[in-house]
């Protein structure tokens, strides 16, 4: 709308007017001349050409109007960037309950062969009735939560499948996995300046500035005067074989004297919305320093996370097998080998969940750096 105001308009049409006038509807009483003349007719043809030779307010509006198309454009790519971070998270949960079905499902195994070893030694008569009960109750209890995990799992998946908008009832598998892998990410100065550049929520506001700012003077170059043309040209007769042609042709400058304030409104309301898209940019800057910051603690707390809880699990697989050990030769009974193993269990739970933490830190770092689409590979694959 805004280029159209500066571009040629052209209108041209064809007509055939037949006409009855009666003369008395006028007040009209002439002597020697019918009441009622006509019908008649006449054939004409006519094009209109009209263009604004010079209009400093319309080419200002031109400006903002392609500025703002392309905040609009940032905007959208902004946009995929947080698809990108919904779809990572959903995908990074599917893996996590599925690593918790895994680690669950080797409990319910420690815990079925210690339930057998307790009913055989409960047969032979070499080990009491409360072994072979507590056993029991620990298979029944990892079974319990291995159907919990199968649950989440589930779940998951159904919101992954919403987050990438699968049809609905669609069923899939997860081909790929995302491992645990070192990234070497920038300093965080560097990482600012890269998100700097490359965030499309900042690029869109900047844009969305200076659109602002290019509005501002399209209304204060409603005060210049304006200058057009106008043409006419057309072929009129009784018929087409019975015509001549004829034309105008105007050309103007239109100055605005007394617009009764409504210039000096126009002003201030482009200034105050300037004012507001200078504060939506510099809150935007704000908040990127806030997310790359922010990105970089989790990072760093996810990694020593992932490392303590590697030890956690060494430990207690350890501590499962020293136990497992103790209760075949008879020193001890099965409460240390179910506390062990329940142990074990929560060393792996926190470790499945410091893998799935540092994986999403990597994802909000690229989400920060405004590089979740362009950059995956670099900064989730530790490439």
């Amino acid at each position: 709308m805004a280029l159209s105001k500066l571009l040629p308009q052209v209108n041209a049409g064809v007509s055939e007017h037949v006409e009855q006038i009666n003369l008395a509807t006028f007040g009209l009483k002439l002597p020697g001349v019918p009441a009622v003349i006509g019908p008649y007719s006449y054939s004409s043809v006519d094009a209109n050409l009209s263009q604004t030779l010079f209009s400093f307010e319309s080419i200002e509006r031109f400006r903002a109007a392609r500025t703002a198309e392309q905040a609009a454009q940032l905007t959208y790519n902004d946009v995929l960037d947080v698809v990108t971070l919904a779809v990572g998270n959903a995908y990074l949960h599917v893996i996590a309950a599925s690593s918790r079905i895994e680690a669950q499902q080797a409990q319910v195994r420690n815990a079925r062969t210690l339930y057998d070893q307790a009913l055989d030694e409960g047969q032979a008569g070499t080990a009491p009735r409360i072994d072979l009960t507590r056993t029991e109750v620990q298979l029944h209890t990892e079974e319990y939560n291995l159907s919990v995990s199968r649950n989440n799992f589930d779940v998951a998946k159904l919101d992954l499948s919403r987050a990438i908008g699968l049809p609905l009832g669609q069923e899939f598998n997860l081909t790929d996995q995302l491992p645990y892998s070192e990234i070497n990410p920038p300093t965080v100065d560097d990482a600012l300046k890269l998100a700097y550049r490359s965030r499309n929520d900042l690029r869109a506001t900047l844009d969305s500035e200076k659109a602002a700012a290019q509005s501002l003077s399209a209304a204060k170059g409603e005060r210049f005067p304006v200058i057009a043309a106008n043409a006419d040209y057309g072929d009129i007769g009784t018929t087409f074989g019975h015509s001549h042609g004829d034309f105008t042709f105007q050309a103007g400058v239109n100055i605005p004297i007394f617009t009764g304030g409504r210039i000096k409104g126009d002003i201030t309301q482009a200034e105050a919305q300037l004012r507001q898209r200078k504060a939506e940019a510099e809150n935007v800057r704000g908040q990127i320093d806030y997310d790359v910051r922010t990105a970089f603690l989790n990072l760093n707390a996810a990694k020593e996370q992932v490392e303590v809880a590697k030890q956690s699990v060494a430990l207690a697989n350890e501590s499962l097998a020293r136990s497992k050990d103790r209760f075949t030769s008879g020193v001890t009974d099965t409460v240390e080998v179910v506390q062990a193993e329940q142990a074990l269990s929560s060393a792996n739970d926190q470790y499945i969940t410091s893998l799935y933490n540092h994986s999403l830190a990597k994802l909000s770092l690229a989400r920060a750096l405004g590089v979740a689409r362009t950059s995956y590979e670099q900064y989730l694959g530790g490439k």
